[in-house]
């Protein structure tokens, strides 16, 4: 659980530092921060409303965090071989730094399925963290609102924090042995087609031009943060 904390703040800080010196695009790499270090598109998807986040800012966001998450779970599939590094231990790194849990899966199971229960419970506790971020967020966010108008300051609750805490407490304590294997794959399928519906309907938020102007630094940014965040992880396990 620490180290699921000190990946969050520091993809936090050093997406911070790094759009201040390429002069990116702050909204935007404020959400890519977050979604680094938190759970990728679940992450941006929860604190957006909270940040008051444009649409578009929001669907670049989640476009440039599959794109990325995608890249760098292959690679971590092509050096693992290379590594010096136990199936456990190799579990524990991709759980801790890559992007989304479908990226940790990818670059974990053709390692086995040990590797891949130690980083899925890598990735689940950063997972877990996205409800303190929310809150800290929403404290956050209050705390600018200028002092004459703190009382008029209206911070959205994310819902989607209530049926992420709700789905995951019925799917640990109630429902697990309760739904048969084939129900719950209708219902994961189902999931599948609604999150691909709002991948969708995000991208028709998004101006290619304003896609191409304002994505790039940003990009930039969380390339450097996510290799930063790779490279001390593996050596400090």
């Amino acid at each position: 659980m620490l180290r699921g904390i000190g990946t969050v703040a520091f993809s936090i800080l050093v997406m911070y530092v790094l759009a201040k010196w390429l002069k990116a695009d702050a909204p935007i790499s404020l959400l890519l921060g977050i979604g680094t270090g938190g759970c990728g598109a679940a992450a941006i998807a929860a604190v957006s409303p909270i940040l008051k986040s444009k649409e578009e800012d929001t669907a670049i966001s989640i476009g440039i965090i599959a794109l990325m998450g995608t890249l760098f779970s292959i690679l971590y599939t092509v050096i693992h071989p290379l590594l010096p590094l136990s199936d456990s231990t190799y579990g524990a790194w991709a759980g801790l730094t890559l992007h989304e849990i479908a990226h940790v899966a990818l670059a974990a199971a053709p390692a086995g399925q040990d590797t891949l229960a130690m980083a899925l419970l890598a990735k689940l506790c950063r997972v877990f963290l996205l409800v303190p971020l929310s809150f800290f967020f929403m404290f956050w966010m209050k705390k600018r609102a200028p002092r004459n108008q703190k009382h008029q300051t209206q911070i959205e609750f994310p819902l989607f924090l209530i049926g992420f805490i709700m789905t995951s407490l019925l799917g640990s304590y109630v429902l697990g042995d309760i739904i048969p294997a084939r129900v719950s794959e209708i219902i994961s399928n189902f999931n599948t087609f609604i999150l691909t519906m709002a991948m969708v309907g995000l991208g028709l938020n998004v101006n290619l031009g304003a896609l191409k102007n304002r994505a790039l630094r940003p990009l930039i940014a969380m390339t450097i943060t996510s290799t930063l965040l790779s490279v001390l992880t593996v050596f400090t396990l």
